[in-house]
């Protein structure tokens, strides 16, 4: 039996106080996004919305191994972020979390609110942030992109856990070691991120290949389209 790793908190780790301000955290957060995402929805960036909060709800439902009998699996805010913006990307992991857990029962109703913080306002932005940070290093090249996209994700994972040790440092069971259970989770989510660094670094330039004015982390730069082979070099 492999038990799965990557943050879906479930009903009871957190007492009844502490779900209520992280779900106020979360409907606030949700709230802002849907503000900002008004500014990057069009007609365009629609659909691919649509795709990626697919993407992300079919690859968070496959555990890949991590450690014997542990696995783990996608978070998806970094990837989101890079496709889709911020905004964007903080909604479409947050309708993820909302159907996995009315739908499938992965991670409690009353620790949706604070699944929903860790995972889709605070994974994604941490990875949409360094993205931007390392922007310049994205437009040199496909091998570029990738490694920008893969520290995000990596970035991604590790700081969302700790959205997890604080919210349980604030109203988890006292009779767990913070310090235990910090160095636990920070330390199998740091081994979640490779996982989690590939799949996005390998998602974001298969599309960067075919359609780079679809990411939104290259938009504005001034050599978008050097991601895509050339017909010269694609055809030898």
């Amino acid at each position: 039996m492999s038990h799965p790793v990557a943050m879906h908190m479930s009903d009871g780790l957190l007492n009844a106080p502490t779900s209520v301000i992280f779900g106020g955290v979360a409907v606030i957060g949700i709230a802002v996004a849907m503000v900002g995402a008004r500014r990057d929805l069009d007609d365009r960036t629609a659909p691919m919305a649509g795709l990626v909060a697919a993407f992300v709800f079919a690859t968070q439902m496959i555990n890949f191994p991590i450690l014997p009998g542990v696995s783990g699996h996608l978070l998806g805010g970094a990837l989101a972020a890079i496709l889709v913006g911020p905004w964007v990307g903080a909604l479409c992991v947050s309708i993820v979390l909302v159907v996995q857990a009315l739908v499938f029962a992965d991670g409690g109703l009353t620790a949706l609110g604070a699944n929903i913080t860790n995972m889709a306002l605070i994974g994604t932005a941490a990875g949409y942030g360094i993205a931007l940070l390392l922007r310049r290093f994205a437009t040199r090249g496909r091998a570029g992109l990738a490694t920008v996209a893969f520290i995000a994700a990596f970035c991604n994972t590790v700081i969302a856990s700790l959205g997890f040790v604080l919210e349980f440092a604030i109203g988890g069971d006292a009779a767990f070691s913070l310090g235990g259970v910090t160095g636990t989770i920070v330390g199998l989510h740091a081994l979640i991120g490779i996982g989690e660094g590939l799949i996005t670094a390998l998602t974001v330039t298969a599309v960067a290949a075919a359609r780079p004015d679809l990411v939104h982390l290259l938009r504005g730069t001034a050599r978008p389209l050097e991601l895509r082979e050339s017909p010269a070099r694609s055809a030898s």
